[in-house]
């Protein structure tokens, strides 16, 4: 089957349902995400969006519905769903980088360890990678001697060293001070403009402006709206688009 003009989609979610206890936190969830396309999140907080990401790496399960990825159900457990974990980057709003490792060590240790890549080869791209994300000067050091934002682009850098189908993003600014939360997005920017599959959750409304083909509206578990960035911000459809920008857009 194909959509958008003849071609597959990357992922597509079909009836997704999630609970936590009594919390239906996913309601009928029907999304699907193109190749090269970035998909901008957003909405109010408890609205589903963190654990819509999470569910599409399967680091939250579903109660019902179905997840494809390039062509395949996601699978369950077991090797088929590390290797699913492999081809899907994901930077998450903690770095969550080891401590006792350096920077390059923290880069080339997913393609040594999963995909059987050389030390050499793999040292070679980390350094590549570290340069492209701006800090290839800090690869020898610890993470606890870089600042957020620069952890957070060691976090971007790994995610790449794997080169995934897709990376996730799950508010990746927002443990950040302000100042270093541009140096962040500049760096997604330079992605999204190199053709990198992005899912995107975000409170980051100027990344989604700029960065996104489309944007999703999430409140209360549902796909409320979506739209490209342009028809969203400006004329969106929905009371509760409208009431949601206009809270956040005034500030």
């Amino acid at each position: 089957m194909t959509e958008n003009g003849g071609v597959t989609p990357l992922v597509r979610l079909e009836n997704v349902n999630k609970h936590f206890g009594a919390l239906h936190v996913l309601k009928n969830i029907n999304l699907t995400v193109s190749r090269g396309e970035v998909l901008v999140v957003i909405g109010p907080s408890g609205g589903g969006k963190s654990t819509l990401c999470r569910a599409i790496n399967r680091l939250e399960t579903i109660d019902d519905g179905k997840i494809v990825f390039d062509g395949q159900v996601l699978p369950e457990e077991g090797k088929a769903l590390a290797r699913l974990r492999s081809e899907v980057g994901m930077v998450f709003q903690s770095f969550n980088l080891f401590a006792h490792k350096t920077i390059r060590e923290n880069v080339t240790l997913g393609p040594v360890k999963v995909r059987g890549v050389s030390k050499d080869a793999a040292s070679k791209r980390a350094m590549e990678l570290l340069e492209r994300v701006g800090i290839a000067a800090q690869a020898d050091k610890y993470p606890a001697q870089l600042s957020g934002g620069q952890q957070q682009r060691v976090a971007i850098a790994r995610a790449l060293a794997m080169d995934p189908k897709m990376i996730l993003f799950d508010e990746p600014t927002s443990a950040l001070d302000p100042e270093m939360v541009q140096e962040v997005l500049d760096v997604m920017i330079g992605l999204a403009r190199d053709g990198m599959t992005m899912v995107v959750v975000t409170h980051e409304m100027g990344f989604a402006r700029r960065a996104a083909n489309r944007v999703v509206f999430m409140a209360d578990g549902q796909i409320v709206e979506e739209n490209t960035p342009d028809e969203f911000f400006t004329n969106a459809q929905t009371d509760r688009a409208r009431d949601f920008l206009s809270k956040i857009l005034t500030h």
